[in-house]
């Protein structure tokens, strides 16, 4: 009986401690929000089931947790990476609100593992699979944790966008065949991107909200299923990430030149019959102005918008709304190009998780993810104007945006102002970036025609580093001329050899961007600019400089400038990281004398790979691919008589020196 009064009496205690702990829950949470002991802002926002699990484990999970860390470690230190990614996966189950962890896993699938594999199919899926975990998984668990997202978009700018992973031209072309397929090429005007981007953040989030928005979109949907439905389940609709591929590659397609040249269609005869339905339903004539096509038109548009705001979300973590905003306030962001998500993740973390930064200590993350999405602006400045073709098998083509040049000058003013008092450097860890990077746009905007804008970019580097600096200077107050001849002759007469790097740039991008852009005043300021720099050099008074060895100190620089045109023509004709076609269309606009020096030496490496490409299957021939140009003979002759000169003085040199010894 002693033991029944007992028993009963415990589960009274229990009774009332849980009965208790209900009532402190909640004022426990509201405390844990409102002083941030969580890892989001919402304790119970996004929480996956596996908390629930982890929960009921009880203090014992700290102990299993600890266990599995340092099995990790060991396993890590003995190279047993398979074994490692296993047992992180084990570890985000049981702590998924530790961000450190989704790092940590993250980082091993992107780096370490996918370095042991031996193809870059097999290295891309390890990246996309480290860069997937983090995105959709770990980042989703932990909204509000800004060193996360400073990771993610660190390997968007490093691993994909960067060039220390020798798969890195891979790399590039799958993500930016996803991302084509996924959201399709951006208008090039940034006023239209805007609104293209905000059509897709505007867009219903259901499909019953989509009919009451768009009457047209339900008869369009019955259509579409009614036709996918003999295909099975493979090609069912759904507003997901796999059927979007499907209409994205048929969409790509209709674009393509390679497609077309190629009558690329589908893999099979179900994809072949998809093909049809896709035609039937979205293929409505862009010319057809009769109310029933426009309605048409309309109802497809929106459907896609729905279903892009869908897969962003419930695939890829990313907020559509975000996307239009940082579009909108930043500038024209092409989402096939990885800087462009690194933008993303940064300013992202930036808007979500800075507030939870509290500790000075911890004020350097905030400081390294500005930095990080500052470089991602650098990057799109670099290289974010984009073209591709995804049925190419080509690499992506990536040019200079100067759009950019004013979102970073912009930019850095909120940085330096936010970080002033930061401790440390502070606002002055940007200064040397901000400089550096502005003095190149001047050059950059100058040699393009735009020379308003350089003036106003001079301008502000005199104002903050010139003659407003704290200690006043006049490097900056300068005639705009005579500023960018300093700044490309300066320091030639110490470095010589910097002229002959600087003329192959300007010509590089003269050619690429001239050429590929029918931009015909970037070419001219780029052949001017090298004309010019190699008159320079024959001409000032060190050129006749002979030392002690008898030889003459420009004269190899001299040479090399003289050829510099034809020989940079040459490699980009022969750069293979570039798409045939875009290298094939340059040479057809080179001009005609420029072409005769370089078309015997291009023409065999040509050759080759136009007959392994796809244009060769086209029937296309290689000679109206590359025709011979116009007085191709007498470059051959004036090529043959460079050669003998060069023989001779070469032999007369070689005389002279065996005579001084």
């Amino acid at each position: 009986m002693r033991d029944r009064f007992i028993q009963i009496g415990a589960m009274a205690v229990l009774a009332l401690g849980v009965t208790g702990a209900g009532f402190l829950q909640p004022r426990m949470l509201e405390i844990s929000d409102r002083e941030q002991l969580r890892y989001t802002d919402e304790s119970v926002k996004g929480a996956p089931p596996i908390v629930a699990i982890g929960t009921a484990i009880g203090a014992l999970r700290g102990l299993i947790v600890d266990y599995l860390w340092l099995k990790v470690t060991i396993q890590k230190e003995k190279g047993l990476l398979y074994e490692v990614m296993a047992d992180a996966d084990l570890i985000t189950k049981l702590q998924p609100r530790f961000p450190e962890v989704w790092s940590f896993h993250g980082h091993n699938l992107a780096y370490n593992i996918s370095v042991m594999t031996n193809t870059p199919e097999e290295r891309w899926a390890w990246v996309n699979a480290g860069i997937s975990l983090v995105r959709e998984r770990g980042i989703r668990y932990n909204p509000n944790d800004l060193e996360l997202c400073k990771e993610l978009a660190f390997w968007f700018s490093h691993k994909i966008d960067g060039l220390a992973d020798d798969a890195h031209l891979y790399y590039k072309r799958q993500f930016a065949r996803e991302w084509h397929l996924v959201l399709g090429v951006p208008p090039v005007d940034h006023e239209v991107r805007i609104a293209w981007i905000k059509a897709i953040a505007d867009a219903p989030d259901t499909l019953p909200q989509l009919y009451a928005q768009v009457p047209a979109t339900k008869g369009l949907v019955e259509d579409l299923e009614k036709r996918l439905a003999p295909l099975g389940g493979r090609y069912a609709f759904a507003a997901d990430k796999r059927f979007l591929l499907l209409y994205g590659e048929w969409a790509a397609r209709q674009a393509s030149p390679y497609a077309q040249m190629l009558g690329i269609r589908a893999m099979d005869e179900d994809a072949a019959t998809l093909v049809g339905v896709f035609e039937s339903v979205f293929g409505v004539d862009p010319k057809d102005e009769s109310p029933a096509a426009k309605e048409r038109r309309a109802a497809a548009d929106a459907l896609l918008a729905f279903m892009r705001k869908r897969v962003l979300l419930d695939e890829y973590n990313m907020d559509p709304q975000l996307m239009y905003e940082f579009t909108r306030d930043t500038g024209p962001l092409d989402w096939r190009h990885p800087a462009a998500h690194a933008l993303y993740w940064a300013r992202r973390g930036s808007q979500l998780g800075e507030h939870r930064v509290t500790d000075e200590l911890d004020v350097a993350k905030i400081v390294n993810n500005d930095r990080t999405e500052i470089q991602a602006m650098q990057a799109l400045a670099r290289s974010g104007y984009v073209s591709f073709d995804p049925f190419s098998g080509d690499n992506v083509t990536r040019l200079n945006d100067p759009r950019w040049i004013k979102v970073i000058d912009r930019y850095f003013n909120t940085l330096y102002t936010k970080h002033y008092d930061t401790r440390g450097a502070g606002g002055e860890t940007f200064m040397n970036f901000h400089q550096n990077f502005m003095k190149q746009a001047v050059r950059e905007l100058y040699r393009t025609g735009d020379v308003a804008g350089a003036q106003e970019i001079l301008d502000r580097l005199d104002s903050l580093y010139g003659s407003g600096a704290i200690i006043p200077n006049t490097d900056y107050a300068l005639p705009l001329d005579d500023f960018v001849q300093r700044v490309t002759f300066g320091e030639y007469e110490m470095q010589p050899e910097v002229a002959r790097s600087d003329v192959y740039s300007v010509l590089e991008r003269g050619f690429r961007e001239g050429l590929l852009l029918d931009n015909e005043k970037v070419l001219e300021e780029a052949l001017t600019f090298a004309r010019d720099l190699t008159r320079f050099f024959r001409e000032v008074r060190y050129n006749d400089f002979v030392n002690k060895f008898g030889e003459g100190r420009m004269k190899d620089l001299i040479g090399q400038l003289d050829e510099s045109i034809p020989a940079v023509l040459t490699k980009v004709l022969l750069d293979n990281s570039q798409p045939l076609l875009d290298r094939l269309v340059i040479y057809r606009k080179a001009p005609e004398d420029v072409r005769a020096l370089v078309y015997d030496r291009v023409r065999p490496v040509l050759e080759a790979e136009f007959a392994a490409s796809r244009l060769a299957a086209t029937g296309l021939a290689f000679q109206q691919a590359l025709p011979e140009p116009p007085g191709i003979e007498e470059a051959r002759r004036r090529l043959a008589e460079m050669a003998a000169r060069r023989a001779r003085e070469a032999e007369e040199s070689t005389r002279s020196e065996a005579q001084r010894r």
